[in-house]
């Protein structure tokens, strides 16, 4: 635990970079749609930003993508991630902030974190609200954002989210809800800092992810090849169509009931998918872990586990399917990838 606070304060000579990708944050009104649609630059969004220059941070922009969040693929973030490497190792820049659309920033900043390699922190910010509203809250993040990454405190916390002045771990943050300002929240652990007046404070740090792409780094090649897909159990639901997604894939994560539970018929089907493939137990309930001893019905997570399900510890379904991706890219054995998963069983 620490209780660090730095004023803005950054490395002398070196900027923050400002890596664009789209999203609500740069959307202006679409005549054709009578809606709106990504179009700003990074040079348009830091121009709205009242209080940045007063910040004294030097900053250099770059329009990596202009899409909507939901349309991101691996390929985007792979090539963002090797552009911020890029102008770390130059020396160009200490930090960097990453402006993207909500609806993907807990799982791009979650695979961000573990390609991502150095202590440069890189910052993920978004907006609830497009330019074009009353409200708009992507200058308050932007500036916000670009303190914590020239911050000195944020320097080795890997890939963080900056909402609404909160600061959170990129494996824990989550959005949980789809029009609030206030939309991303760290349920398991709550933020790790804030940013007030300027100041950045940070009051906990988050364990080092597992940086696969230092041992692997043939992986960002591979990062799209693997299909892993998510099922989440429901009341009603039959095996069918888990046996049909099993089929397709190369990895699986259920997104059990509870604290890790399926119904009784999912069981051996499981068991039997388990054998060909890696299939990752987590919870669907968006807080708390997989439990591992509680329970011991046909289909609890004892049974699963003992079937050779892995769990997924406090990794939610997303967080646990973009890690299994990465592992799967990096081709690692069974023993390995279930290896990595089990250091993610305390938070």
């Amino acid at each position: 635990m620490t209780d660090s606070e730095d004023g803005g304060a950054q490395t002398p000579g070196r900027a923050v970079g400002v890596f664009t990708l789209g999203g609500t944050i740069a959307m202006s009104a679409n005549a054709a749609s009578q809606g709106v649609a990504p179009t700003l630059s990074a040079a348009d969004l830091l121009d709205a930003v009242p209080g940045l220059e007063a910040a004294g941070i030097a900053i250099e922009v770059h329009d990596v993508r202009c899409l909507p969040g939901a349309s991101l693929q691996f390929a985007d973030i792979v090539e963002l991630v090797q552009t911020i490497r890029r102008r770390v190792d130059d020396g160009a820049i200490a930090g960097a902030v990453v402006t993207q659309g909500t609806d993907t920033i807990e799982e791009a900043a979650w695979l961000i974190d573990l390609l991502h390699d150095g202590d440069a922190a890189v910052v993920v910010t978004g907006a609830m609200r497009n330019p074009t509203m009353a409200g708009a809250d992507g200058p308050a993040n932007i500036l916000a954002a670009v303190q914590v990454a020239a911050s000195p405190a944020a320097r080795g916390c890997g890939a963080l989210v900056v909402f609404a002045d909160d600061v959170h771990a990129a494996r824990h943050v989550r959005k949980t809800h789809s029009m609030s300002v206030a939309a991303f929240t760290s349920s398991n652990s709550g933020p790790i800092g804030r940013v007030s007046e300027g100041t950045v404070r940070l009051w906990s740090r988050p364990a080092p992810a597992w940086k696969p792409v230092m041992e692997h780094p043939e992986l960002l090649d591979r990062l799209h090849e693997p299909r892993v897909a998510v099922l989440t159990a429901v009341l009603g639901q039959d095996d069918e169509l888990l046996r049909t997604v099993g089929a397709a894939c190369d990895g699986l994560v259920v997104a059990g009931f509870g604290a890790g539970h399926v119904p009784a018929t999912w069981a051996p089907v499981l068991g039997e998918l388990a054998a060909r493939i890696p299939v990752i137990l987590s919870t669907r309930t968006g807080a708390g872990p997989v439990a591992s001893r509680t329970y011991g019905f046909a289909g609890s997570e004892s049974d699963l586990l003992a079937r050779g399900l892995i769990g997924a510890g406090f990794l939610d379904p997303y967080k646990a399917r973009i890690l299994l991706q990465v592992l799967l890219a990096a081709d690692l054995k069974p023993e390995e990838i279930q290896d990595v998963f089990a250091r993610y069983e305390a938070g």
